[in-house]
């Protein structure tokens, strides 16, 4: 899960653990079913934190779940900026988080389980995976890579057609996942101005390692 700076004390060490165990509990119940519905003493046991811990770091379940997406998009962003770190190249960014994201469903289930149940209202955050997309979306349009001249735009494109790959992962696990994530992956670069030749090359590039 995302790290931040290590806490100062021990107070503030475990004021951090019981926080991060609730984030985890809350992701876990996002995973499974998507329902919030879950009431705060279960959420509390799932954490194994007694109950009035929850009220130390969260006013509502809605923040708390809310801090769960956040936690798992994050978690996903610093995936990609670690596999990803020594490409240059926007379209081979953009396509390669696609891909990797497909590949994801088969190694880190509950990470996009959380994306596919929730990610939908975070297509446009200002953490997670949307700061870094605008990046590299910008990145594209400065350097004549995309020929789209609005990168929200881009990104409204990008978010949906990702969370509809996840989806197709879990609903058709039948299907190839590589070649259906590659295919899209294809298909959005072509939409971003990339010639076609180039578009299919850069979305069957190799991809990085997982393991």
């Amino acid at each position: 899960m995302p790290t931040s700076a290590p806490p100062r004390n021990r107070f503030e060490r475990r004021r951090a653990e019981t926080r991060q165990a609730l984030v985890r509990a809350a992701r876990q119940i996002l995973a499974e079913t998507g329902d919030t519905s879950a009431s705060i003493q279960a959420i509390a046991e799932r954490a194994d934190v007694g109950f009035g811990s929850f009220y130390n770091h969260f006013e509502s379940k809605t923040e708390l779940f809310d801090a769960a997406v956040v936690d798992a998009l994050e978690e996903l962003g610093q995936t990609f900026d670690e596999h990803l770190r020594d490409v240059d190249d926007p379209a081979e960014l953009v396509a390669a988080g696609l891909r990797l994201s497909a590949r994801l469903a088969d190694s880190r289930p509950e990470l996009m389980q959380v994306l596919r149940h929730r990610g939908l209202g975070h297509i446009h955050s200002h953490s997670g995976l949307a700061p870094r997309a605008v990046r590299d979306l910008e990145a594209g349009i400065a350097s004549g890579r995309f020929t789209t001249g609005d990168p929200t735009v881009a990104l409204t494109a990008l978010g949906g057609s990702l969370l509809a790959l996840v989806e197709l992962r879990f609903a058709r696990p039948d299907l190839d996942g590589d070649e259906a994530a590659s295919n899209l992956a294809e298909m959005l670069l072509r939409m971003l101005g990339v010639p076609p030749e180039d578009a299919h090359d850069v979305s069957r590039r190799p991809l990085p390692d997982l393991d």
